[in-house]
């Protein structure tokens, strides 16, 4: 098992945001995110623990789209495991700059292209990954942390979770996509409930409203979640990747787009060496072997 930081010597030159702050220069000496991969099961562990791992201010966002391209172009990874070091998942955006977006020589068509070349190309980024993503919450998820959460297929959390879709609190929306996510997640009424409130939820009241499929003690986290990868990755990759793609296909198609889709798609899985070796294995009665 290795461990890297993502590549960031280019980071800072790329993200479009002009407003430097502190956590960009500690981010030149500390990378925001961890690579880690094992088999076929990447762990991205976001690693500013001292500041709860905000999602903005820093070089997180160029990370993970980093960190993304590098398993898009690795057929060998077949889940992704997304964490926090420390005591929290994630705090969302970076208050200092938010204050810095607030100066009155700050414009609003410079925010606007902000938050289009910067935070929100991660959902965008995340949501087209083709392999499924399970967010291991270790802590609290407050806001653009929520929100990244949301944009994961999966949510594991630690009895020590918390969640928040906090942006009205501090006279703002949420800029990231949440508005999108969090209604497909848990339901309209329940979204909105969140949103319109900001207030806090423990891991108890997310399980029950189906926002985390499951709360297991803090210590057994990251046990749980590879465990649940390791149950994935055991399946046919291509199969498994087609499959997630119809499944975010059907958020927005019509019944009859999904049905062409998945002809087309079936006739693909129909001719892959995955598909024989899975009915031989079964005629067999053998477990099956799948290369990457």
């Amino acid at each position: 098992m290795s461990t890297q930081a993502v590549p960031s010597h280019h980071v800072i030159s790329d993200v479009r945001c002009r407003y430097a702050s502190a956590f960009e220069k500690e981010a030149l000496v500390k990378p925001f995110l961890l690579y880690e991969q094992h088999e076929h099961i990447v762990t991205l562990t976001m690693n500013h623990p001292e500041k709860r791992n905000p999602l903005t201010g820093n070089t997180a966002v160029q990370e993970f789209l980093t960190a993304i391209e590098r398993i898009r172009s690795d057929s060998n990874v077949r889940v992704v495991v997304i964490t926090g070091a420390g005591p929290a998942f994630s705090s969302g955006g970076d208050i200092p700059t938010m204050q810095q977006q607030a100066a009155q020589d700050v414009s609003p068509m410079r925010i606007r292209e902000d938050y289009r070349q910067g935070i929100q190309r991660l959902p965008l980024s995340l949501f087209h990954l083709e392999v499924p993503v399970i967010a291991a919450v270790n802590g609290p998820a407050i806001g653009a942390g929520l929100d990244l959460a949301c944009m994961c297929d999966l949510r594991v959390a630690s009895e020590r979770a918390k969640f928040a879709e906090s942006f009205v609190k501090l006279g703002i929306i949420p800029g990231d996509g949440g508005a999108w996510f969090l209604p497909r997640v848990i339901g309209m009424a329940r979204a909105a409930e969140l949103a319109f409130t900001a207030e806090v939820i423990d891991a108890a009241q997310a399980l029950s409203w189906g926002l985390v499929s499951r709360v297991v003690p803090h210590e057994a986290l990251l046990h749980e979640a590879y465990g649940l990868a390791q149950r994935i990755a055991v399946h046919p990759p291509q199969a498994m990747r087609m499959t997630k793609q119809l499944m975010r296909e059907a958020l927005h198609a019509r019944l009859e787009t999904v049905l062409e889709l998945s002809a087309a798609y079936q006739a693909l899985a129909h001719k892959t060496p995955e598909h024989a070796e899975a009915v031989n294995a079964f005629i067999e009665k053998r477990p099956p072997r799948f290369d990457a």
